[in-house]
């Protein structure tokens, strides 16, 4: 099965230069984790929860005065929207993400699969995915 079948698609990019509290803001109101970065119709980062608690909460940053692109995460991992489920789970799984930017071969953004994407789509792949992405290591989880 292909990750179309079963991402979610309508995903916007923030932009970088979006300010922490803005951002935050909207998480809360779309009840989201994450969301992607772009900036000229281009996938840059990631930004999470977790990144604003880490980079902007504990750092005592303003989240006013404080943009996306100073606490987001750079280097994204992705997947294309023809490839099997199964390769993104092993994404998901190799680089302890519980969500993936999911591009077209152009490499724009179409959608974002999530553990719960996988969870629903009738597959085994996603209890070896979170097995693999609950799985301690000295990476740092995104």
């Amino acid at each position: 099965m292909q990750v179309q079948k079963i991402m979610t698609r309508n995903v916007e990019l923030t932009n970088p230069n979006t300010t922490v509290r803005d951002v935050a803001r909207k998480m809360r109101a779309d009840n989201i984790g994450a969301l992607p970065v772009g900036e000229n119709d281009r996938l840059v980062g990631m930004v999470t929860d977790r990144d604003i608690v880490m980079r902007a909460v504990a750092e005592e940053r303003s989240p006013g005065n404080t943009s996306v692109r100073e606490v987001m995460s750079e280097s994204v991992c992705y997947c294309f929207e023809d490839d099997d489920v199964a390769e993104a789970a092993k994404i998901m799984a190799e680089h302890q993400v519980r969500r993936l930017p999911v591009l077209n071969r152009d490499k724009r953004l179409v959608g974002i699969v999530t553990l719960a994407d996988l969870g629903r789509s009738a597959t085994d792949t996603a209890q070896e995915t979170l097995a693999g992405i609950s799985e301690r290591t000295d990476q740092p989880r995104r």
